[in-house]
Order: C-alpha cells, then structure tokens, then sequence
C-alpha cells in the first residue's frame, strides 16, 4: 500500500468516481481525499452524486463554490446563462463550430480547479492531485484545459510552485471513456450512484454530449449503465 496521501477531484461522474476507486485502491480510503467544487453549474445534481461516492469509498470529502467567479461568463452549462445545452456529441459540435471550443467549456475552469486543488492538497499533507480528463473531452478542442498538453502544462506549475512537494496526475488522460468505463467494471464502482448528465433534470436528458458519451462508453463494453436502470423500470 502506497504510504502517499491523495486529493482527487471528484464530480460524481463516471470518470472522477473510477479514478476515486482507483486512488482508495492504491493509497487506501484513510489517505484520499475527495474534492467536489461547485461553480454555478445547472448539474448540481452532480454534487449530490459526489457526496455519495465519497460516501461509498469512505474517504473524508472537501467542498469549495467558485461560482462568482464564473458570474459573467454566458456559458451553456451555467444556470444564469441564457443558451441552451446543445443536444449533439462533442465531434459534431466541433465540426459546427469550426474547431472552436464547445459552449458548455467554462472558462479556464480546470485550471481553476487544479489550482485550488493544489493549495488544499498541500494543506491536508497530500503529495498528488489526481485529476480525471481523458482523451474524448478533448475531441478536437472541445475542451482545451482536458488536452495532454494542458496536463502537463499544469503539472509543471505544481511541482514548480511547490517547490516539488506536490505533483499532478491525470492517469486517463490518453484513454477513451470506453477504457475507463472497462476500468471500472473490473474495479466494480458503483455507477448507479453516479450523475453525468449536463441538464438539470431529474433523470438524464439522454441527449446532451455528456449523456452520449457515457451511453457509447457502456455499449462499447457490452454493459447496461446501472444508473438508468431505475429510470428505464
């Protein structure tokens, strides 16, 4: 057992709760930390979602609302935003909007993210963020701040602005989501308590991006998503 504390960044979807049961796998539940952070998105469902992962794995859970500073930002994803999610994959978004990034990419929000994350990292006697971008986020440019340039960009300014006591990792980076999902079927993590969904509902919508891409995940293993299987009955 890996005698390192860990600070993952937790959504409470699909990606962030495999990398969770990874980290409870390799550090042990009493050495990670799970960090979810809200920032004025219409899923806030997704915290929810969060809480009962942490929950699940046993880890201790941290919060953090940056939601002001996204306040005058028009971003799709956003509840005070006046545009809607698109219903379409990130690859047709893309090949729409001419390879600009997709209108629920919140500004630099990753970089924000890990940056907070750092400095609580180092306050909680933590030695790695862990951090779930993969390679379909990117998908062009949909998301600049999930690309592996932007990973190692970030790490960099972590172990420099640390003086090497804390280092980034994003172990997905180069996978697809259909690999993550395979990952977490071997490690058995309990999807039917994640969310994904980029609508605010009380079931997936089905329809945006996020929801695509998760449902083409399971089909790509032959495996029913357990979270829509309450739904469905």
């Amino acid at each position: 057992m890996n005698n390192e504390k860990a600070l993952v960044l937790c959504s409470g979807g699909v990606d962030s709760t495999t990398l969770l049961a990874r980290a409870v796998r390799d550090y042990g539940a009493e050495n990670v930390y799970a960090l979810s952070i809200g920032y004025g998105q219409k899923h806030a469902r997704e915290i929810e979602a969060a809480q009962a992962v942490a929950a699940y794995y046993g880890v201790q859970q941290r919060f953090l609302n940056l939601a002001a500073i996204f306040a005058d930002s028009n971003c799709s994803l956003l509840v005070h935003s006046n545009e809607t999610v698109p219903e379409a994959t990130y690859a047709e978004q893309q090949a729409a909007s001419d390879g600009a990034p997709v209108s629920t990419y919140v500004p630099f929000r990753n970089g924000l993210f890990l940056s907070s994350a750092a400095s609580m990292a180092l306050s909680l006697g933590c030695s790695v963020v862990l951090y779930g971008a993969h390679h379909d986020d990117v998908a062009g440019n949909a998301y600049p701040d999930c690309s592996l340039e932007f990973v190692q960009a970030m790490n960099r300014a972590i172990v420099e602005g640390t003086g090497g006591e804390l280092r980034l990792e994003a172990p997905f980076v180069e996978a697809s989501k259909g690999d993550i999902v395979r990952m977490g079927l071997e490690l058995g993590v309990p999807y039917e308590l994640t969310w994904s969904c980029y609508e605010g509902g009380e079931v997936p919508c089905g329809r945006c991006a996020t929801c695509l891409d998760r449902a083409a995940a399971f089909a790509a293993n032959g495996a029913e998503d357990p979270a829509l299987a309450w739904v469905e009955g």
